[in-house]
């Protein structure tokens, strides 16, 4: 990567931010599932909820966010999978500029999407009585880990944005990662699940994301689980770029 690879992202990405910032419809649409199943859990499901002294929002907040990614998204691979459709590709390569220019710039305007929304939603968690004495070393882990987690779900979110043969197909890979969230220490301990249930809830990536951003806000030593989490987006994110490049360059030749 070079100084031409740099400012070819830079500008791609001012044009995709554009088209964001043109409809933030998209991302009112991203906030408003997470949202409303936030009031939902709270309001109507955290009374039947045992988590000892810990405020049901407080315990439910973390998950809730990687919700919020998921949801995000889920308009990367459709911004991408319209670009494909519309030409605009074809018009790069015959330009003098990098070509992986444009995969990033859709990556960086995810980031910049869901940052936008990860903040709307926890905005409306303090107003439901979320609070966290957490200082800002503890904030600055959270937003990472939640950075981290965007970018492996971005690079996934390329695959299918270059391969699918219809819009809802493009959308559609994120129906269940917004569910994977359930089948794991998110809204309910992981100690009330049966047998099968709870092993997978307890092995499955998002058990130790969730566990990590708890600990964090509520000043509790993450022990393993920040290793084990880290571990998880990592190596999703290597892995979803290695394959969404493959998918690239098919599509290029």
């Amino acid at each position: 990567m070079n100084a031409h690879f740099f400012g070819d992202t830079a500008v791609l990405t001012g044009r995709t931010l554009r088209h964001v910032t043109r409809s933030m419809d998209t991302i009112i649409t991203t906030v408003i599932t997470p949202v409303a199943m936030m009031l939902m859990f709270v309001y109507v499901f955290g009374g039947a909820i045992d988590t000892g002294s810990v405020s049901y929002v407080n315990y439910m907040l973390p998950g809730i966010l990687l919700i919020t990614i998921a949801s995000g998204i889920s308009y990367t691979a459709y911004r991408l999978f319209t670009d494909m459709r519309s030409g605009i590709f074809e018009r790069f390569q015959s330009m003098p500029i990098a070509r992986s220019g444009v995969l990033w710039a859709h990556v960086l305007t995810s980031l910049v999407a869901n940052v936008i929304s990860l903040v709307i939603v926890v905005g409306v968690a303090l107003l439901m009585g979320f609070r966290s004495g957490a200082g800002v070393p503890a904030w600055l882990a959270v937003a990472g880990i939640l950075l981290l987690f965007t970018l492996a779900l971005t690079w996934i979110a390329v695959i299918p944005g270059l391969s699918a043969t219809s819009v809802e197909g493009a959308g559609a890979f994120a129906y269940p990662l917004i569910f994977l969230p359930f089948l794991s220490s998110a809204f309910v301990p992981t100690e009330t699940m049966p047998g099968p249930v709870r092993w997978f809830a307890e092995h499955q990536p998002v058990t130790s994301i969730v566990n990590t951003i708890r600990d964090l806000f509520a000043q509790r030593p993450v022990g393993d689980d920040i290793w084990t989490a880290l571990a998880w987006c990592v190596g999703i994110l290597v892995v979803a770029y290695v394959f969404a490049m493959g998918a690239y360059r098919r599509k290029l030749t």
